[in-house]
């Protein structure tokens, strides 16, 4: 079973322990209804709009049927572009649209049985009828929420598809799709595809697509980043040596003692410990993929001006581009944000993860560690202050 129908029950239209048991990661999932009766809270106007803004990432693949070509172009587009654009076989997407619209943000407490840190960002696409990205492949885990209109998926759930990729195309297609099931979603319908599923969607008519996907660093990107960290912390009194060495019998040859000693220099270099892995960690997959730089405020705002501003009943917003997590330590808990660690106890790292906002009630219920984290925090642009009307 692929297919379930969801109204009535909870967005997976099974318990979460069941979803994660038997679908996470291991094979696709249609869910009818998951989003029952759902109303787009953002119009095609809309996203047409945030594509041209400076700072947003966007993209228009453009099909041509006769030749069976895509292309590519990336923006900010101009707002002129699109009364232009044809009425058919193109698709604009844009990353990042929960840190944009508060109202498309407010879809992911429905998927908090994800640890959210594993979440990377809704993705939207418009696609005009026949407007497709192709058949491609996503290394991560993807639910795809029909917001509004129809799109015909086929996915190919067999066990080993081809995943070669076409050669004239200016994204990675798939040279051989050959499709095992295939749906027509409409609004509220969402398809989760686990990675590696080979897939394809296109239009039935003029439509809103929600991309929810999954941060999943490579182990390549892990030891890349973790090597850095690494090299940048070692302590150059740590070494090669060889107090033991004998006569060379071959004075060029690298022999196995050599190699044992090369080995155990870098074993000296080994992160065994649990907290410093957990600050290496949490630091990385918070600043993973960020798409957004938060930058430091104009004026410079300090802990006093903080504490006075919340009494006088502003608001500390975090910026939506700031991730957060959390990790308990053997001393308490590491808060991470944005690629940052603060050592505070458990209870301020799980009051400051969970508040978005933060006003002189949640403020004052935080220890003096926490407080300074989130002066810290404000001085980097990671917070900001709002008064009580002012979004």
């Amino acid at each position: 079973m692929i297919e379930i129908d969801a109204r009535g029950k909870s967005l997976l239209g099974m318990t979460p322990a069941r979803f994660l048991r038997d679908f996470w990661q291991k094979k696709p999932l249609l869910i009818r209804n998951a989003f029952a009766d759902f109303v787009t809270p953002i119009e095609p106007e809309d996203l047409a709009g945030l594509a041209c803004e400076e700072f947003a990432l966007s993209r228009i693949i453009q099909h041509d049927r006769a030749s069976d070509r895509y292309t590519l172009r990336t923006g900010p587009f101009a707002e002129d572009e699109f009364p232009g654009m044809p009425d058919h076989d193109w698709t604009l997407l844009v990353q990042d649209v929960d840190k944009w619209d508060a109202d498309v943000a407010a879809i992911l407490p429905r998927f908090d049985f994800l640890p959210r840190w594993r979440v990377d960002d809704v993705m939207i696409s418009f696609a005009a009828t026949g407007g497709s990205v192709g058949a491609h492949v996503d290394q991560y885990d993807v639910f795809l929420l029909q917001a509004q209109g129809h799109r015909r998926w086929q996915i190919d759930a067999s066990k080993n598809p081809p995943l070669d990729f076409r050669d004239d195309a200016d994204i990675k297609l798939l040279r051989e799709f050959t499709p095992t099931h295939e749906w027509v979603l409409g609004p509220g319908d969402m398809l989760y595809l686990p990675p590696g599923v080979p897939h394809h969607g296109v239009a039935e008519d003029p439509c809103l697509t929600f991309s929810v996907g999954m941060r999943a660093p490579s182990s390549a990107e892990l030891l890349g980043d973790f090597v850095d960290t690494l090299a940048a912390e070692a302590d150059e009194a740590l070494r090669y040596a060889d107090p033991d060495l004998a006569p060379a019998k071959d004075r060029f040859e690298i022999d196995d003692a050599a190699m044992t000693r090369a080995i155990e220099a870098l074993n000296a270099l080994r992160m065994n410990d649990q907290d410093r892995l957990s600050d290496w960690f949490g630091r990385f997959i918070t600043a993973y993929r960020s798409s957004g730089i938060v930058a430091a405020p104009g004026p410079a705002i300090d802990r006093a001006s903080i504490e006075q501003a919340l009494t006088e009943g502003e608001t500390l917003h975090r910026n939506p581009f700031s991730r957060v997590a959390w990790r308990r330590t053997a001393r308490g808990a590491l808060l991470f944000v944005a690629g940052h660690s603060f050592a505070m106890p458990v209870a301020d790292a799980k009051r400051l993860s969970a508040a978005a906002e933060l006003d002189i009630g949640g403020y004052t219920r935080l220890g003096d560690a926490a407080r300074e984290a989130v002066a810290d925090l404000a001085a980097g642009g990671h917070y900001q202050l709002a008064g009580g009307e002012e979004e």
